[in-house]
């Protein structure tokens, strides 16, 4: 795993463990408190102890829904490392406040204080995510989620950990408190060593009143498809998650008779899990965004956590009491149950390091940190509408192992609809199998391709997987168009249908079909999206170049857009190629080349062909 951006990088180090001591403080902080609260039977307003966790929840999440509007307005408009710097010196008046509540044991100010840790918490959220592009680049925007990700869930682990065993300390209040006061100080000096970041826009206007900016959220998350796609996918997992940990405290008592360390041990299998599987996504992703990951990523979360299902009840025949740390982890269904939930953690790591990391790449700059904090209120709805269905399933009856397999149908439900309805998270995972088994593929030149806007991408024609790999290869969503009579080919056709490729014909074979075609690439383009077309429009079948047919000229002539070439090598003699002996290299070697766009006025037929057949010679030399 890689770690260059924390211990070499200084841009990112500072501000790596400044999230990271807060995310720390905040889980101490809330976790003494909780314990406290439930051991010594802590009554408020009428509200026993359970009551009062509850209550607890609640005040993190609200703040989110207040503020985040206003605080993705400050991220975008103020210079994010002096924001950072403001939100850790409200943490140490926070936390100041909170020793002296532990002092006097006022828990109806500690209790008061969480929702202003959630304050902090909505403030930072913005600045969190939107500040990485501009810390480390493009090039390590994975690496540098994933570390974020890493950071966060094991700073939440320890923590939790911390703040209860904190509580059994001598003199805990006072510990409690000091310890609250030195992490915050700590965390603003590693504040201090963040360096200035481009400010996103400077003339934005503050609207401090919440509600039209909730619209005005809304309408940003929608202006585009992936960028909303991302949000519901990244709210669904913050659902599945909030569901499943609410209910595990009492699978672990009532299901599986086990004491408050089994519990323990469970959050630091998903803590962990989830630590693990986001460095995991970065080394899978070989240094790009890889959307195609999250299909992995949701389908374990499904498989691992109905296994827990299967298990049923291991320890049943211990009957009364609880079973031990020690007798749990001695059996093989203990063992078995730790492992499903690791590695459904590891599971969501995976699917959410890729969804967070094109969230930003898609995002405009102006406008990514309230991206950002539509996201994070979007989220904080899908939280609470989890513990809603939690209510409604004990309502029905459920019991804690049934609303775990429920959790795994609807996540796969859930994910098999929104798969079919949005083609580039099923193409990208195609894309990705394909490119880590049969082929190597490296790409050249991702940077020609425009970050924003409509394009053409042309390429030439070798195989039946050539859009494939460039659906793979090209970082923003293309629509391929395709010669029709390939629909006709049974396995072809399921994966041309589900990622929507385009059927075109030539006027003699089929006007109507052709026609469409022309329609639906307009429809493409005006749309701000990029198409691919094949100009030579069939596969070559001797490897050589066949002339290019006029289609590109009629689609400029709608819509004058770049025009990026993009020459295939290695393809010719592999196994989708029309060669007869065909080369099974296992991890065969290609190479995408994406040129610099050419402007409109710029395109004539014969020296594009001139174009393709000079660097197609050039790299068969090398």
């Amino acid at each position: 795993m890689k770690w260059s951006l924390v211990t070499h990088d200084k841009k990112f180090t500072g501000f790596f463990w400044t999230q990271f001591l807060g995310a720390f403080n905040d889980n101490f902080f809330k976790n003494a408190l909780v314990v406290l609260v439930t051991f010594r039977g802590i009554t408020l307003m009428g509200m026993e102890s359970e009551d009062l966790v509850a209550v607890v929840s609640g005040l993190l999440v609200l703040p989110f829904f207040m503020f985040s509007p206003l605080a993705g307005q400050f991220a975008d408009k103020f210079e994010k490392s002096k924001l950072v710097r403001h939100v850790k010196l409200l943490e140490i008046a926070i936390m100041l406040v909170a020793a002296a509540g532990f002092l006097l044991k006022s828990y109806i100010l500690l209790v008061g204080l969480i929702f202003m840790t959630g304050l902090q918490s909505a403030f930072f959220g913005p600045i969190k995510f939107s500040i990485i592009p501009d810390l480390v680049g493009e090039k390590h925007l994975t690496e540098g989620n994933a570390l974020i990700e890493l950071g966060t869930f094991l700073s939440i682990l320890l923590g939790t950990i911390a703040g209860g065993l904190a509580t059994s300390v001598p003199q805990a209040d006072t510990f409690i408190g000091l310890m609250l006061i030195v992490i915050a100080i700590v965390g603003y000096f590693t504040a201090r060593t963040v360096l200035e970041v481009p400010v996103a826009d400077p003339n934005l206007k503050i609207q401090w009143n919440p509600f039209p900016e909730y619209l005005s959220l809304w309408r940003l998350l929608k202006e585009r498809v992936a960028i909303f796609n991302s949000v519901l996918a990244i709210s669904w997992f913050w659902f599945f998650g909030a569901g499943v940990l609410s209910v595990l405290p009492l699978y672990v008592k009532d299901f599986l008779l086990g004491n408050e360390n089994v519990v323990t041990l469970f959050l630091a299998m998903f803590t962990l899990g989830v630590a693990i599987g986001s460095m995991l996504s970065e080394e899978l992703s070989f240094g790009r965004v890889e959307i195609g990951l999250v299909p992995i990523g949701s389908a374990g979360l499904s498989v691992f956590l109905l296994d827990l299902y299967l298990v049923g009840m291991p320890f049943n025949s211990i009957g009364a009491g609880s079973t031990e740390l020690s007798t749990f982890t001695s059996s093989f269904a203990g063992w078995r149950l730790m492992f499903d939930f690791f590695m459904m953690s590891v599971c969501g790591g995976i699917f959410i390091v890729p969804l967070y990391t094109l969230l930003q790449e898609r995002s405009q700059a102006a406008t990514r940190s309230r991206v950002i904090a539509g996201n994070n209120i979007v989220n904080a709805a899908f939280t609470v509408l989890a513990a809603v269905a939690v209510v409604v399933f004990y309502q029905l009856g459920m019991s804690q192992v049934e609303i775990f397999a429920s959790f795994a149908v609807m996540n796969f439900l859930v994910c098999l609809y929104i798969y079919s309805v949005v083609p580039e998270f099923t193409l990208r995972f195609y894309a990705w199998i394909l490119s880590r088994t049969i082929y190597s593929i490296k790409t050249v030149g991702l940077e020609n391709v425009p970050k924003e806007g409509p394009f053409v991408l042309i390429a030439n024609h070798v195989s039946y997987v050539d859009w494939m790999i460039m659906a793979g290869a090209c970082k923003r969503p293309v629509s391929f168009v395709m010669y029709y009579k390939f629909f006709s080919i049974p396995i072809a056709r399921y994966f041309m249908k589900q990622a929507k490729v385009i059927p075109i014909a030539s006027r003699k074979e089929n006007e109507a079909i052709m026609e469409s075609a022309f329609e639906k690439i307009s429809f493409q383009l005006r749309d701000q999206e990029g198409v691919c077309i094949f100009p030579e429009g069939t596969l070559t079948d001797n490897g050589e170049l066949k002339p290019f047919k006029p289609g590109l000229l009629k689609i400029l002539e709608n819509d004058a857009v770049p025009v990026v070439p993009v020459v295939l090598h290695g393809l010719w003699g592999s196994i989708f190629s029309r060669k007869k002996d065909k080369d099974k290299t296992h991890r065969r070697p290609l190479t995408v080349e994406f040129h610099k766009p050419l402007s409109p006025d710029q395109i004539r037929m014969e020296d594009l062909e001139k174009f393709f057949e000079s660097q197609l010679s050039a790299g068969s030399q090398n």
